[in-house]
């Protein structure tokens, strides 16, 4: 009998718990509640004319598209002048010289 009032004890104080657990649970819960769901800034509300801008707009988007028609916004192809195109070259010459020298130095 001895260790079954044991027991009893320990269920007890397993319920209690259990109960101090559940009346945390309830307390978040009402704090949640309180909170309001969803998007925290009100909407934007346009124009019927400006819809309409938008639509148009997108509209001459997807027949640019469809079409192949490149977009305005590409820039073309640029290209480097042969005087250009040598300051390049002597500058990477420059460069490479200037690790092959370092090389050399470790080496050495």
């Amino acid at each position: 009998m001895a260790n079954l009032s044991g027991v009893v004890q320990q269920l007890q104080k397993e319920r209690d718990r259990a109960q101090e657990e559940v009346k945390g649970l309830n307390a978040a819960l009402a704090a949640l509640a309180g909170l309001k769901a969803g998007p925290a800034r009100k909407r934007r509300t346009l124009s019927a004319a400006a819809r309409r801008k938008m639509s148009l707009a997108q509209k001459a988007r997807w027949a640019r598209r469809t079409l192949g028609i490149e977009a305005p916004t590409a820039r073309p192809k640029r290209t480097l002048s042969a005087a250009a195109r040598r300051k390049v070259a002597a500058a990477q010459r420059a460069r490479w010289a200037k690790v092959r020298a370092k090389q050399q130095k470790k080496a050495a």
